[in-house]
């Protein structure tokens, strides 16, 4: 008797390997799988610019000069902010705000994926006029400034699309994977959240047939949608996935998207991830300190075993 629905994920492009260069970029379930990734002990790059939505955002990280002056701004607590980014990059000044910026910036450049993860979780955007001939500018976040200094704006299919291939064409030694988060945005009406992912799947759709070498679609949103229906899956806000839906998820991605070596690292490191997390009574103690130095030994020759440096 067949009790789920199986999604059919495609494989990728590439298969996913232990020396494998991978950043992800996008809303907060990107950082989400991005971070399993990391537990997983693989590395990744994960939101270097903190937690954007949708794909004119991502695109104006790239498009515009961080060392803007126009892009920061102060607010009533005297701590400064980037139009561009969240509010993970707050400081105490415009010239501190704007160093980690660049530094973000530079962080991706140096790292040169050559696999790139993009989850879009909306089309929606803002805008805030700058005044006087200048165009508005699109922010990735709105600090939770008045509703009037912005203006709410929605991209239309061939807008997603052209923003998403100007990112593409950005990194053009990467395949890029594209995903779209599951969360739920009631605020637009739950009518409203089915149309404006079903632009993004319209617009990601495009992208894969105009870029068939480099981009391919990994269905995170189909998997909650239909494998994942029932509301167990879901947080307390019935909006946002359970952390046994990313776990889950995480497990469908890492049995299609990563090769065989990978999957066999991820097999032995296990046992050591759970050792790295135990938390004994008394730190101090001789027992404690002789099982932190056997799990350190044990760490030391699964990566010799696989010849990962760290």
């Amino acid at each position: 008797m067949k009790l789920q629905t199986q999604v059919e994920i495609p494989t990728p492009l590439r298969l996913i390997g232990l020396r494998s260069r991978i950043a992800f970029v996008g809303s907060c379930f990107a950082k989400h799988i991005g971070h399993k990734m990391r537990e997983s002990g693989l590395p990744a790059l994960v939101n270097p610019f903190g937690v954007l939505y949708n794909p004119q955002s991502i695109l104006e990280l790239f498009r515009q000069d961080p060392l803007n002056d126009a892009l920061y701004f102060k607010d009533a607590d005297d701590r400064w902010h980037c139009w561009l980014t969240d509010s993970s990059f707050n400081a105490s000044s415009r010239e501190a705000c704007k160093a980690g910026v660049v530094s973000a910036r530079g962080k991706l450049v140096e790292w040169n994926p050559d696999t790139l993860i993009i989850t879009l979780g909306t089309n929606r955007y803002y805008v805030r006029p700058q005044g006087g001939a200048s165009e508005a500018l699109t922010v990735g976040n709105c600090h939770k400034r008045p509703q009037t200094e912005f203006e709410e704006r929605a991209l239309s299919v061939s807008e997603c699309v052209e923003a998403l291939e100007q990112v593409c064409s950005l990194f053009p030694r990467a395949q890029v994977i594209m995903t779209v988060s599951p969360y739920r945005y009631s605020k637009y009406g739950f009518h409203g959240s089915r149309l404006s992912k079903a632009t993004l799947l319209l617009a990601v759709d495009e992208v894969c047939r105009r870029r068939p070498s480099q981009v391919c679609y990994f269905p995170a949103y189909e998997i909650v949608l239909d494998e994942l229906r029932d509301y167990r899956f879901y947080g307390s806000d019935m909006l946002h996935p359970s952390p046994q839906a990313i776990d889950y998820i995480w497990e469908r991605f890492s049995e299609h998207s990563l090769d065989s070596e990978t999957q066999r690292y991820l097999y032995d490191f296990a046992p050591i991830r759970k050792a790295l997390l135990h938390r004994p009574e008394d730190p101090t103690s001789a027992a404690a300190q002789r099982f932190n130095e056997q799990t350190q030994q044990q760490l030391r020759a699964l990566l010799t075993k696989y010849n990962i440096e760290l």
